[in-house]
């Protein structure tokens, strides 16, 4: 089964994350926010072009797997951190006038995946998780946190691109481990 960080966890990811004012650190919060509000893939994520963002909307066009096109909202706070890196992040690491990458590295380039899970590892240890962590635990994280939230299952396989909703069904069974858990914990007799 996928596993996933509590909800804790990627709180204190994010504040890690929030904690640092320089551009790769708007970046990374933005980066952090995003993925945790939409459920996108590593590689999506580092392939978004900024033209891809509609902070107005708050909402982001992606490509995924199968060049399947997906237009996913995303909440209030993923919308203000991009907007943040955007306008105080974004222009201090750009070299390139015509480099249309939404995420750039210190040289101003396309970030990478590999540079990305370089930049997750170091968050997660500055946050003490000590989950196994790498980027597609992010995206199960929001897969189980929306299924135990209600979401709906059909929902969250569109918003995570799944083909066929079997694939999405994996994260019920991690939904009902959690709801179990917090049963056990919150219910006198159990």
């Amino acid at each position: 089964l996928p596993k996933a960080l509590s909800v804790d966890e990627i709180t204190r990811l994010l504040q890690s994350a929030g904690s640092r004012k320089s551009p790769e650190g708007l970046r990374d919060r933005a980066m952090f926010e995003l993925l945790y509000a939409t459920g996108l893939r590593v590689t999506e994520l580092v392939s978004l072009n900024e033209s891809n963002v509609d902070i107005e909307n708050q909402q982001i066009r992606c490509l995924g797997k199968g060049s399947k096109e997906r237009i996913l909202p995303m909440h209030q706070e993923a919308s203000k951190s991009l907007q943040i890196y955007l306008s105080n992040g974004r222009p201090k690491t750009s070299r390139n006038i015509d480099e249309k990458a939404l995420f750039l590295n210190r040289r101003g380039d396309r970030l990478t995946r590999q540079g990305f899970w370089l930049i997750l590892k170091g968050y997660a240890k500055t946050a003490n998780i000590n989950t196994p962590i790498t980027p597609h635990v992010l995206r199960h994280s929001f897969a189980t946190h929306m299924l135990s939230g209600g979401a709906p299952l059909r929902n969250v396989q569109e918003m995570l691109g799944h083909a066929n909703i079997s694939t999405t069904q994996v994260y019920t069974h991690v939904a009902s481990d959690h709801i179990r858990s917090q049963y056990d914990k919150a219910h006198p007799r159990a």
